[in-house]
């Protein structure tokens, strides 16, 4: 691993603050909570920016959708995707220079009953948050959240991991679903853990069919 887990939110915070590859390895058995329900995140997928990445909301720049993503760190950058999901990234990095880490999936430790009782169809618990809309859909975290503090005491609060995750519990591979650098291996997650989402290489849509990429399509 790049830089050790933190134990404290001082600890998370300059994880935050740091380059995006190791946050997003280090927000892996971190514990996000909203609406009544916790999950211990399993998979995260890294965004740069504007340096490079056209996976990225932020690979053209500064917009009304994406200003979050430049800073500060520790923000929620949430975005509505297909007409119909959620998704919510942690901004990462210095001020100024954008990039945000995708929640892709995670593990209601929690708050089980209100999160089934928002999602009813789901048959297993393991499939609660298995991708990142369903996280969203699980935790109850919609457009209010987007610009949030992750890091204070409020409505979505992000906490370090309880225990650190050694290096030999974590595997790498390409992101999910993006248009662009379709194989850089920037998606993390816990080898083995029932919770992570399917990967699916990306695939062209027909034309007049839209299709959003990262930080990064519903999965």
């Amino acid at each position: 691993m790049d830089q050790p887990l933190p134990y404290a939110p001082a600890g998370l915070a300059d994880l935050l603050a740091g380059p995006v590859v190791p946050a997003a390895r280090g927000l892996l058995g971190c514990r996000l909570s909203a609406g009544g329900v916790t999950v211990r995140i399993t998979e995260v997928e890294a965004y740069a920016g504007t340096a490079g990445d056209p996976a990225s909301h932020a690979h053209r720049g500064r917009t009304p959708r994406n200003a979050v993503m430049f800073g500060p760190s520790g923000r929620a950058y949430v975005y509505f995707t297909y007409g119909m999901h959620w998704c919510m990234n942690v901004v990462t990095g210095p001020d100024g220079e954008a990039s945000a880490v995708l929640l892709r999936a995670g593990e209601v430790v929690d708050g089980i009953d209100v999160a089934r009782a928002r999602r009813p169809a789901v048959r297993r618990d393991v499939d609660l948050a298995r991708g990142p809309a369903r996280l969203c859909a699980t935790l109850g975290i919609d457009r209010t959240a987007y610009g949030l503090d992750l890091l204070a005491d409020g409505p979505v609060r992000l906490r370090p991991a309880d225990v650190p995750v050694p290096d030999a519990a974590i595997s790498a591979g390409p992101r999910v679903g993006v248009t662009g650098a379709h194989d850089v291996p920037w998606r993390f997650w816990l080898t083995d853990d029932p919770t992570v989402s399917v990967y699916r290489r990306h695939v062209p849509r027909r034309r007049g069919r839209p299709d959003d990429g990262g930080p990064t399509g519903a999965g």
